[in-house]
C-alpha cells in the first residue's frame, strides 16, 4: 500500500475538514450515518481510512460503537480533538493487514478510500482483512466512484474536475496499469505548489470478485446512500457484501 501517512500527513490534515465541500454537507453525512447504522444492527462498526471522523462520530452519535484503522496519525489527532472523538478508538496501520481486538457486523470505506491502495494485490487484501474481523451476517460497504475512461478520448489521459484562479486539478489515467493519479497546482502569494496522490481505480464487477475471493457475496448496490437505483449512468456506488451467516 502507499504510505498514507505522505499524502494526508499534517499540512493536508490542517485543511482537510472543509465545510465548504459537499462532503461535509449535513444531508449527506446524515444519509451516510443513518444507512450505515441501519447495517450495524446495534453491533459494533469498524471504518477503514477513518480520517478526522467525518462520518465515524456521527455514526457513534447514532448508538453504534465504532472502532478506525488509520495511517495517517495528524488526521487521527483532529479526530481526537473534535467532540465525542475520544470516545472512538483507533489503531494505527495499514487496513489490508492490520487487526483489530473482537468482531464486528458492519465494515466500511468510503469516499474512494478503496482506490488509495494502489495495487489490486493489496485490494483483494483489504476484502480478506475484512472479512476475517466480520462476525458471520456482517456486512462490508465501500462508497466509490465509477472510473472515468468514456470521458477519455482515444490517446487522451487528463480528466480535469476543478479549475478555478488559484486551482488547477485533474486525474491523470493510465489504462494499461488501472492507476489514476489526482493532481493538484495551487497559487497563493503569486507561487504556485503542486502535489500527486496515486490511486489504483476499480471496476463494480471486479470489487465482487475480491468479496468472492474472501468469502463474501453481494447483497446490493446502489448509485448514493439514498439508496437511488445504480445503472449505466452513474458515477458512484454504494455496494454492500455480506458474509454469510453460515
Amino acid at each position: 500500500m502507499t504510505d498514507k501517512e505522505d499524502f494526508f500527513g499534517e499540512r493536508i490534515a490542517a485543511t482537510y475538514d472543509d465545510p465548504s465541500d459537499g462532503m461535509f454537507a449535513a444531508d449527506l453525512v446524515g444519509t451516510t450515518a443513518d444507512f450505515l447504522a441501519e447495517l450495524a444492527g446495534g453491533g459494533r462498526a469498524l471504518e477503514l481510512g477513518i480520517g478526522t471522523g467525518r462520518i465515524a462520530l456521527p455514526l457513534a452519535r447514532r448508538g453504534v460503537p465504532v472502532h478506525g484503522i488509520d495511517l495517517s496519525r495528524a488526521m487521527v489527532e483532529r479526530l481526537r480533538a473534535k467532540p465525542g472523538g475520544e470516545a472512538v478508538g483507533v489503531t494505527i496501520g495499514d487496513f489490508t493487514g492490520t487487526r483489530v481486538e473482537g468482531t464486528f457486523t458492519l465494515a466500511y470505506l468510503v469516499f474512494n478510500t478503496i482506490m488509495n491502495l494502489t495495487t489490486q494485490a493489496d485490494q483483494v487484501a483489504c476484502f480478506r482483512n475484512v472479512a476475517d474481523h466480520l462476525a458471520p451476517g456482517g456486512t462490508f460497504v465501500i462508497e466509490v466512484m465509477v472510473p472515468e475512461l468514456r470521458k477519455l478520448p482515444a490517446g487522451q489521459r487528463i480528466v480535469p474536475f476543478h479549475t478555478s484562479a488559484t486551482r488547477w486539478a485533474y486525474d491523470d489515467y493510465d489504462v494499461a496499469t488501472q492507476s489514476v493519479s489526482s493532481n493538484y497546482v495551487d497559487l497563493a502569494d503569486g507561487r504556485g505548489e503542486y502535489r500527486s496522490i496515486p490511486f489504483r481505480y476499480v471496476w463494480p464487477a471486479e470489487l465482487d470478485l475480491m468479496a468472492q475471493l474472501a468469502g463474501m457475496r453481494l447483497r446490493e448496490r446502489f448509485e448514493d446512500w439514498d439508496r437511488s437505483p445504480f445503472g449505466n449512468e452513474s458515477g458512484r456506488h454504494v455496494s454492500v457484501w455480506e458474509k454469510p451467516a453460515d
